[in-house]
């Protein structure tokens, strides 16, 4: 590219969302993340998968415009969403030069079942994707990379598990978001020992064994959450 196309170029920004929730491996039955595609249908990558996402409109924030976006392409509401990174490459679109602001989402089951399917929209497990548009593998690989380091340190499983949990339920969170198997007595000690978890007094009903009791966070992070500082 010389100088003067550089130059003559139209930046464009445009807001686009990773959307992760755990759903059931199709080969094993295991736990893993998983997220929604678009494939394109039109110039550049016609056909390609996608992330969802489009151009930031004059009258919409960042924020409202990837809930606006993922509402029409996906049909999420989700109630976490964070805003991730920017990317802006020189050379991510063939066209005009576009810069990207990613944010990410974290829906549970009662969210993806209300999840739009069709031929332009489908779920893929997150580790194993097609070659996607533009950047977006670099982009599936980042915020993979950024949930796999967060969820060790900060109570972002939240969005994954209900109000209240069993500690069974949480170690299964960060085993399918970590893909490792967790000793349940370590892991139970450590999650008690991060001072983030409050017994709520009661056990979940319906087991055939000792019912195992059931927590909250001792904060829940807000549900849509700003820009971290870097």
């Amino acid at each position: 590219m010389t100088t003067q196309t550089m130059i003559d170029q139209r930046v464009s920004l445009a807001v686009s969302t990773v959307i992760f929730a755990l759903r059931p491996h199709p080969d094993t039955g295991l736990m893993t993340l998983w997220l929604p595609l678009v494939r394109r249908i039109r110039e550049p990558y016609e056909g390609r998968w996608a992330l969802p996402g489009g151009p930031l409109e004059s009258d919409e924030d960042l924020a409202s415009s990837a809930s606006h976006t993922l509402q029409r392409t996906t049909g999420l509401e989700p109630g976490y969403l964070e805003q991730l990174y920017a990317f802006g490459s020189l050379d991510r679109s063939p066209d005009d030069r576009v810069v990207s602001i990613v944010y990410w989402a974290l829906v549970q089951p009662d969210e993806i079942a209300r999840a739009v399917v069709g031929p332009n929209v489908e779920w893929f497990v997150a580790d194993e994707l097609p070659t996607l548009a533009f950047d977006h593998d670099e982009i599936v690989a980042y915020a993979l990379a950024r949930l796999r380091a967060k969820i060790t340190y900060t109570p972002i499983a939240h969005a994954f598990l209900p109000a209240e949990f069993t500690l069974a339920e949480l170690r299964s969170v960060h085993e399918a978001v970590l893909r490792t198997h967790l000793d349940p007595a370590n892991f139970r000690r450590q999650a008690l020992a991060s001072k983030t978890l409050v017994p709520t007094g009661t056990c979940l009903q319906g087991t055939s064994h000792r019912p195992p009791a059931l927590f909250r966070f001792e904060a829940r992070p807000p549900s849509i959450a700003p820009q971290e500082r870097r």
